[in-house]
């Protein structure tokens, strides 16, 4: 696939753990993206994610003007309900006939943990396949490379090149065969947004694939060195400080001119971050809005 250039795009956060300053717009563990790209006088509105409260996300949108009307589909980037809570609610907001869902087809899965307790942390049943379907969606389930409109792409299942990255948290599945196998998150996809001056944008959800792996899929995906700017959450809250500084040392090396990374990266992370890109680098807040 030949990925084509997008004419402009622009970015805001609509949910995310912090917000701006003295902003009126509510807080909320989880992330959303509303993503507008213009192709050719085309203008499509993709919605990455939806966190984990509709009314918070809706209160969100409302304050910044957002219809949810506008909206002309949804990626969804892995089955953590952190970012697919409330699809349905949002789909009902919207209120379209086959409105695009894209995700990994496994993201229905079942997905838990067990320490401290036994929990499901995937898509829950309120949001389930058939929810969806019903309430206007029309699922677009695939493991390749997604294009959304010319310019516009997800990674699709990101391969595990590093040796240091992890998911990030002991998750668990159930296979087939009836066994609890280690989750290792394959349903992790990324958005990718190419530009002909400016190189590619990277939206991530949680980066489980590993902020490295998706960063080399993407570069992989557009035929692109120059990296605009890397946006999301970078799943390094609970890294050790060796894992942190191997992560940032290996994007270190990437031709990136700026880095927003909130949600699950940590302070630690994000300090680092700075360290080593000092004014490339901002933490990610509800209320930014970006124009490439």
């Amino acid at each position: 696939m030949v990925l084509e250039y997008l004419d402009r795009m622009s970015l805001t956060v609509v949910a995310e753990d912090s917000v701006l300053y003295e902003s009126p717009y509510w807080g909320q563990h989880g992330v959303s993206f509303l993503v507008e790209a213009y192709h050719h006088n085309i203008r499509k509105n993709t919605l990455v994610d939806v966190g984990q409260n509709h009314e918070a996300l809706l209160h969100n949108m409302k304050e910044m003007n957002i219809s949810p009307e506008i909206i002309d589909s949804i990626v969804l980037t892995h089955c953590h309900y952190d970012h697919t809570l409330g699809v349905v609610e949002m789909l009902r907001a919207i209120g379209k006939e086959d409105l695009p869902v894209i995700a990994h087809p496994s993201i229905f899965r079942l997905n838990f943990i067990d320490n401290p307790y036994l929990r499901h942390v995937g898509v829950m049943q309120v949001d389930s396949r058939d929810q969806i379907e019903a309430n206007g969606g029309t699922l677009y389930l695939t493991d390749d490379p997604f294009q959304l409109m010319p310019g516009l792409i997800t990674t699709g299942e990101v391969k595990r090149q590093t040796d240091f990255e992890e998911v990030g948290i002991a998750l668990k599945t159930i296979n087939e065969e009836g066994k609890i196998i280690v989750d290792s998150m394959d349903d992790d996809i990324s958005l990718v947004a190419n530009f002909k001056d400016k190189g590619i944008v990277i939206i991530t959800g949680c980066s489980h694939a590993g902020i490295v792996n998706i960063v080399k899929q993407a570069v992989e995906i557009s035929e692109k060195e120059n990296i605009e700017s890397i946006i999301g959450g970078f799943h390094l809250v609970e890294a050790p400080l060796d894992r942190i500084k191997k992560t940032v040392e290996a994007l270190s090396e990437f031709d990136i001119n700026t880095i927003f990374a909130g949600h699950c990266t940590g302070f630690r992370a994000q300090a680092e971050l700075y360290h080593i890109f000092k004014d490339k680098f901002l933490p990610l807040q509800t209320g930014m809005k970006f124009e490439f």
